[in-house]
This record gives C-alpha cells, sequence and structure tokens, in this order.
C-alpha cells in the first residue's frame, strides 16, 4: 500500500485541515509506504507573497512535524524540490480535457475570487494534482470531502493514459473519514472552514490560543432550539457534533445521546474544551520545530532525494510510454 498527499502552504492550519486531512496523514504511516508534500508549485497559481510564500512552507512543515509526522516512517517533502512534478503535469496534460478542467468547481470558485488574473496554473492546477499522485503510483489518496472532484478527475487521467499507451499508472483511491471529513465555518456553518473565505471568529486555526479557541466555539452560530441533535435545519449544531465526535473518535450518534437535554451552553463548552486539549500538544511542539529553520530545510530535502528516486522511474516510463525523449 503506497499512500500520497499534499498540502498547500498557503494561510494558516485550521481545525478542518487537521481534521480532514492531517490526522490522516499521521495514521497513514501505520498503513503503508506514506508519502506527504507542501505542495508550493500550488501556491503561485494566485496572487501571493515570495518572501510569505518560503515562511508558509516553513510553518505548514512545522505544524506536520509537530502533528506526528515522522520523517523516519513517512516520505515529507517540498513539491517544487523535484522536476518530474511539472514534467509528468505537462506529459498527462495530453490526455486531460479542457471540459474536464472547466468543470472543476473549486477553479470556479476561486477564478470568481480573483481580481486582476485568473492564471493558466489555476485552470491546470488539477493536472498537476493528478501529477503529484501518479508521480508514485499511490494507492491511496486522504483527502477531505471537498476533494473528491479531484480525484475523480486523476483517476480519469490515469485509466486514459493506460488505455492509450499501456498499462502504466495506478488508478488511485480516495480516502476520506468518515467523521469530521468537511468542517464548516462555526459563523457561516453552511460553507467550509477555510484560511481564505472563512470569516475571522468562525476559523479554529491549529495554533491558536486556547482561550481564543473556546471563545470561538463557544460563539458558534446556533439555531433557536435547545436539542443537541443532527438535522438539516441544525446546521451548526450539526457542525460542532462532527467537530466533537472527531476529536473524540467517537460516532455522531454517542455525542448526541451524551447531551440530550444538556442544552447549547453545557455542550459549547464541552466542545471547547475537547479542542482545545486536542490541540495544545500540536501547538507547543510547533514552536520548537519551526525555530529551527536550517533542521526543516534539511528534512524537507532528505524526503525529496528519497521521492525522486520513486517519481523519476514513474517520469521514464511514461515517456517512454509516450515516445518522449531517447530510447531507455
Amino acid at each position: 500500500m503506497r499512500i500520497f498527499s499534499g498540502i498547500q502552504p498557503t494561510g494558516r492550519k485550521h481545525l478542518g485541515n487537521y481534521i480532514g486531512a492531517i490526522t490522516q496523514y499521521v495514521a497513514g504511516q501505520d498503513r503503508g509506504q506514506a508519502i506527504y508534500c507542501v505542495v508550493d508549485l500550488h501556491a503561485i497559481t494566485v496572487a501571493y507573497d515570495p518572501p510569505g510564500l518560503r515562511e508558509a512552507v516553513y510553518d505548514t512543515a512545522a505544524t506536520l512535524l509537530a502533528a506526528g509526522l515522522d520523517p523516519d516512517r513517512c516520505i515529507f517533502f517540498r513539491q517544487s524540490d523535484l522536476q518530474e512534478h511539472p514534467e509528468l503535469c505537462w506529459l498527462l496534460s495530453s490526455v486531460t480535457s479542457f471540459g474536464e478542467l472547466n468543470r472543476m468547481t473549486q477553479f470556479k470558485e476561486k477564478a470568481g475570487a480573483q481580481r486582476d488574473l485568473v492564471s493558466a496554473g489555476l485552470f491546470a492546477y488539477p493536472a498537476l494534482q493528478a501529477a503529484d499522485v501518479l508521480a508514485y503510483r499511490a494507492n491511496e489518496v486522504p483527502v477531505g470531502d471537498d476533494q473528491r472532484q479531484h480525484i475523480e478527475l486523476m483517476r480519469d487521467v490515469a485509466e486514459r493514459f493506460n488505455a492509450r499507451f499501456g498499462e502504466t499508472l495506478v488508478v488511485p483511491e480516495h480516502r476520506i473519514p468518515e467523521v469530521g471529513a468537511r468542517v464548516m465555518d462555526l459563523q457561516s456553518p453552511e460553507r467550509k472552514m477555510s484560511t481564505t473565505g472563512g470569516s475571522p471568529q468562525g476559523t479554529v486555526y491549529v495554533l491558536d490560543d486556547p482561550r481564543n479557541v473556546s471563545k470561538k466555539i463557544r460563539s458558534a452560530v446556533t439555531d433557536s432550539g435547545s436539542e443537541v441533535r443532527r438535522a438539516p435545519e441544525k446546521p451548526g449544531i450539526s457542525n460542532l457534533i462532527e467537530i466533537l465526535a472527531a476529536v473524540r473518535a467517537t460516532p455522531p450518534e454517542q455525542v448526541e445521546r451524551e447531551f440530550d437535554g444538556a442544552g447549547y451552553g453545557a455542550f459549547k463548552q464541552a466542545v471547547a474544551d475537547a479542542v482545545v486539549d486536542y490541540l495544545t500538544p500540536v501547538r507547543e511542539t510547533y514552536k520548537e520545530r519551526r525555530s529551527d529553520e536550517q533542521a526543516l530545510e534539511r528534512t524537507l530535502a532528505e524526503g525529496a532525494e528519497k521521492a525522486r528516486a520513486i517519481a523519476s522511474d514513474t517520469v521514464a516510463d511514461v515517456r517512454r510510454a509516450m515516445g518522449v525523449g531517447p530510447v531507455r
């Protein structure tokens, strides 16, 4: 079993990132060969600050290491350190249709938020994402629920390539957590929690001060009722139930039974306390990791060498199958 996933270095990591992706990364180290990267090439598809991007890469790397990624048990690297990713993206673009890219929901959302330029890179983002995964012939991709469409695209690309050029690529499967796959904004529970598009008070950051975490959760929007149960007309409470269930690693039904008749005040406080306890070890370890940038660079560079050994073989096989370059 080979597992691959990448994480954007843009913005601070929030609770949704942590529950939906980062905890899956850590668990994947015990289930197979785990390969993870900080996808800084994806980050440049929208307006950004170059010095800030470098800082964000270190921030993200330190957060993942603090959360439990172990370079001795996984391959962890920076995407831009490998030329194989953009090269494979270009090669696979020959079996990626314009229509597929044009239908990507996230492209439409992100394009609508751009004021000056909608880059071709943003449009081709899913093709690079497909290359990221297919370069490692990964069997499984741990992602949040919002990435389903992108996983389907990379599956289609792999199948189309294999049908046209011969069996070369592995068709990956997604792994989406049953609980906490889509953590919503605490102030606007109809939309997912987000660093860029969410509300400041509705977004709980992994590195938030415990008092801020508690305040945000206790101030979460709810409905006019008092029942702690999931329902379409109760998106705020449903979101908090999912969060507590994910943090405790228990079924949502158990949370509903435990707080039956308790009221919103007691329930929100319980969620706040649980999330604070959940994030405290990461926040404390992060400070130590982030302070040593040289160590972070060494970790990323060593991971890149290990990743290159796998990705270069895949790119060579793809080139040969396509008739590109000299005979191998």
